[in-house]
């Protein structure tokens, strides 16, 4: 599959780079994962999180040293970008493992409670033969790697719970970054009253040992590896190599307009009065704008359901990508003198991607259903 060699190359590339810089696990790191370390065996449940479309490729390595049996929970993050289906088949897979589970978006204040509820049953669980159980004290810990999510998380139980729990103060505030790395220490927040229960956000952590190359290009893709490592348009290659080997595409179907239909359309959008064009008023350079969302699913569907080659073929697939890329640069009115427009025009789509604007994917297949 050209997907996978191509992320192959990325991983390999990336590999090659850390290694000779060194710059896989720096000092601060190292002080991080012995922080944590010391914690894991204090704290009474350890919420480990996950992003729902790499379950296996976000694993934090640090938990396989702790038999943590029933005082973990795995917490499905950023499921909105993986699709509710793929995420119950991935929560089925760890239930069959005697793994606690659950899927969870951050912005979502239903699946919040959700979390929340679950993170009271598994205190209570613990315990349940304490006659002082209200008057308890809980401690959560929540631990993941880079960009995974983890303070939003963490911001959103803070708020539902004391919520809940009817009480008054100002919130505080984990931050919250799209750049991975950003927590650089363990903070507390009151999440439940009635046992009273706290939940620690830890920086971000990843192994000391630098992963497989499969593995590598999936967290560089959904951002959890910053992107200086490597061009953006090599990255961007990979996800259309991804995309372009779905039917993902074709749900985009009905964006596609004949050339007679655009004509009209054009002429009934000119004859629209002055107030209503102010009232439509975009700005050229902001891709996240609905109508520009919606052009780039169009120019995908188009350049895939017109391609006439073969996928599996390297070339031709590039060939496509390479299509692909001069399109997007007028959707994302990217000017075609510009040196670096491919780079530009991978940074907009790769944007897209990482908060789900163009569509569920899912990078880790299950077990035994390799595709």
């Amino acid at each position: 599959m050209v997907a996978t060699r191509l992320g192959t190359r990325i991983g390999t590339a990336v590999k090659e780079v850390l290694r000779s810089k060194g710059a896989w696990r720096d000092s601060f790191m190292a002080a991080a994962s012995r922080a944590i370390a010391e914690r894991i065996p204090l704290v009474n449940l350890v919420v480990e999180v996950r992003d729902a479309r790499i379950p296996l490729s976000s694993e934090c390595e640090i938990l396989r040293n702790y038999p943590l049996s029933q005082k973990k929970i795995i917490a499905l993050n950023k499921m909105d970008l993986a699709g509710a289906s793929n995420v119950k088949a991935w929560m089925e897979y760890f239930r069959e493992r005697n793994c606690v589970s659950c899927g969870v978006n951050a912005h979502n204040k239903e699946n919040i409670r959700q979390l929340l509820s679950l993170i009271q049953r598994q205190v209570s669980e613990l315990r349940r033969d304490d006659q002082c159980y209200n008057d308890y004290t809980a401690t959560v810990m929540l631990i993941g790697i880079p960009n995974i999510g983890k303070s939003a998380l963490i911001n959103a139980l803070h708020q539902v719970g004391r919520i809940s729990a009817s009480e008054k103060g100002k919130l505080k505030h984990a931050t919250v970054s799209p750049e991975p790395g950003e927590t650089k220490d363990i903070r507390s927040f009151k999440i439940g009253s009635h046992p009273n229960i706290y939940v620690f956000d830890s920086p971000a952590i990843l192994s000391p040992k630098v992963p497989n190359v499969a593995v590598l290009s999936k967290l560089i893709l959904t951002g959890a590896v910053a992107d200086c490592l490597i061009r953006r348009k090599e990255v961007a290659q990979y996800f259309l190599a991804i995309h372009n080997s779905s039917d993902q595409y074709k749900k985009w179907a009905k964006l596609s307009i004949k050339d007679d239909d655009r004509s009209f359309l054009k002429g009934t959008t000119e004859q629209l009065t002055s107030s209503d064009m102010k009232q439509k008023s975009q700005i050229p350079t902001d891709h996240t704008q609905d109508c520009i969302v919606q052009d780039v699913r169009r120019t995908l569907y188009e350049t895939i359901s017109s391609f006439e080659g073969d996928i599996n073929c390297e070339d031709e697939m590039l060939a496509l990508i390479d299509r692909q890329f001069t399109a997007l640069q007028e959707v994302f009115h990217v000017s075609a003198k510009c040196e670096d427009a491919h780079d530009k025009v991978a940074e907009k789509l790769l944007n897209l991607f990482r908060t789900g604007r163009i569509g569920h994917y899912i990078l880790d297949h299950l077990p035994g259903k390799i595709q």
